[in-house]
């Protein structure tokens, strides 16, 4: 796996919720979920949302490219120093489930240039509807899936759908033009959820990452306080 920061970081890897000076480090939202479900688009979205309140950074993965971190970068969300990939060289899942240890270099090395950050999201390859998180990587993950790909996807369920902390239902604004009906998707996936959180976004209206910002914000507060994320 290939980082694209220039100077050697020793890795060791840590879970701890503290720095070693004692302080709260930044809480680590990872986004997963497949291929062109609107991961990147979210990310940015959230970027503009946040970033006036909260010092915040980004690791995206991609198997052979940069391309997301570019076209954060170009989107100019966040100064460039802030936006970092990682290449992962196989399938995403393994980078932010099995081996870790690129993600979490990329991750200390922001918090180590950067100190202070209070936010690290941290963006997957597109993968299907098993990829999560490893525990060790991230304190809380959001899953987005999109209307586009049908409306059958949340009661299809997996790990992604079923166990992350929020889902996202994207591209509401396309049901009408891919017969999708959003009430059924809400209903399966409440079946599959239960009480954990789902929010339905469009991100061509103008507040449309608002709620998903909102929650990241609550996670935020609590994590700085000391609360659980």
């Amino acid at each position: 796996m290939h980082l694209d920061h220039s100077q050697p970081h020793e890795h060791t890897p840590s879970i701890s919720a503290t720095r070693p000076d004692g302080s709260r480090r930044a809480l680590r939202v990872g986004l997963g979920g497949p291929v062109g479900s609107g991961k990147t688009a979210t990310v940015a979205a959230l970027c503009r949302a946040l970033r006036d309140t909260w010092p915040i950074a980004v690791v995206t993965n991609d198997i052979y490219t940069r391309e997301d971190a570019e076209f954060l970068r170009r989107e100019a969300v966040l100064p460039p120093e802030r936006i970092t990939a990682v290449e992962t060289g196989a399938c995403p899942h393994t980078a932010i489930r099995d081996d870790i240890s690129a993600n979490l270099e990329a991750v200390e090395h922001l918090e180590a240039t950067l100190h202070p950050l209070d936010l690290v999201l941290i963006e997957s390859g597109g993968d299907n509807l098993t990829a999560t998180f490893s525990k060790g990587l991230v304190d809380v993950q959001i899953f987005v899936i999109d209307v586009a790909s049908g409306d059958d996807i949340p009661r299809k369920g997996g790990p992604g759908i079923t166990t992350a902390d929020l889902l996202i239902i994207n591209k509401t604004d396309l049901a009408p033009h891919v017969g999708a009906d959003l009430g059924t998707m809400a209903t399966d996936a409440k079946r599959q959820r239960g009480d954990l959180p789902v929010i339905f976004t469009s991100l061509t209206t103008t507040d449309g990452i608002r709620d998903v910002a909102d929650w990241v914000t609550c996670h935020l507060n609590k994590w700085r306080t000391g609360a659980t994320a």
